[in-house]
């Protein structure tokens, strides 16, 4: 992966320590303002700041690989926090089809992302339906089944402006008798208020468990790495309104600061399911919290 801006931080703080006698005040002044540039929220970074503190003045610490290998002791248990686990993949049901309901608003990267996951799907032998439920923009639905034809995928698509659970219902439908494992659902993200988006977003999801005899497997909300703490309101908003079972961090390539998936761990505590790092098909990684961290901190 690359890390972008938040990469660039965390040399900063390598260099901090660089010709420093003592590990002072002054030191977590500088690392506090690093990190918040780096996009973690000032109550995260006093959170992680403050046992990093705590585990200097307990144990002595001196040098500056000890207080480095203490905040990412530090950050990785904040990931694990949220549930985290290199572990973490998407649940499979018992009873295919596998349904996953993607949201998120529009322009964060999340037609790209079913195309990515039902990519990988299809590559590990499984037979994937795609669900065009984003029904109110005609270009949704042209965009997803032009991924479906790139890729290879089945879809399922009504004509714009058809209720999007009954796309959701006939691709569940189909799955059944044409015996797919997966059904990857798209979603409206916007319409003419929130509360009719949430609502329609509800209603998509008892419209899905109703035909399905259980919730979605998942339902996962894509945010776009690179907006930072604009992410943490929009994840709220759907929090509020859906089930969320987990993150998918879209773009967490050269240009995100990256510093948002610790403040996303602290504050909403759902996990980061996936992340994509690129623009090609297979550019979509389980979120391994241990190699996350360490390859931000990898000298290199």
């Amino acid at each position: 992966m690359r890390f972008g801006f938040f990469k660039k931080v965390i040399q900063k703080i390598d260099q901090i320590f660089t010709g420093r006698g003592r590990i002072d005040e002054e030191l977590f002044e500088e690392l506090e303002a690093l990190l918040i540039q780096g996009d973690v929220n000032v109550h995260t970074t006093l959170t992680v700041l403050n046992e990093v503190r705590k585990a200097v003045q307990e144990e002595r610490m001196a040098g500056s690989e000890e207080v480095i290998a203490r905040l990412k002791s530090v950050l990785i248990a904040l990931l694990h926090q949220a549930g985290n686990r290199a572990s973490c993949g998407l649940t499979v049901a018992d009873t295919p089809p596998t349904l996953y309901l993607i949201v998120g608003v529009n322009g964060v990267g999340k037609t790209t992302t079913i195309a990515k996951l039902a990519y990988r799907l299809q590559k590990q032998g499984k037979r994937v339906i795609l669900a065009a439920g984003d029904t109110f923009r005609a270009a949704a639905i042209d965009q997803l089944e032009i991924w479906a034809g790139r890729i290879g995928a089945e879809i399922v698509k009504h004509r714009e402006g058809t209720d999007p659970s009954a796309v959701i219902f006939d691709a569940i439908r189909a799955a059944r008798a044409r015996q797919a494992d997966y059904v990857i659902a798209d979603t409206a993200g916007r319409l003419h208020t929130r509360y009719n988006l949430m609502e329609e977003l509800k209603k998509i999801h008892r419209v899905a468990e109703r035909e399905l005899g259980r919730p979605a497997d998942e339902t996962l909300l894509v945010l776009d790495a690179t907006t930072g703490q604009n992410g943490i309101s929009q994840a709220r908003m759907f929090m509020n309104a859906l089930p969320l079972t987990g993150l998918v961090l879209a773009k967490l390539d050269g240009t995100a600061r990256g510093g948002v998936v610790f403040t996303l761990a602290d504050e909403l505590r759902i996990p980061i399911k996936l992340v994509g790092v690129g623009e090609k098909p297979d550019a979509l990684e389980t979120f391994d919290p241990e190699r996350f961290v360490n390859d931000l901190f990898a000298r290199d």
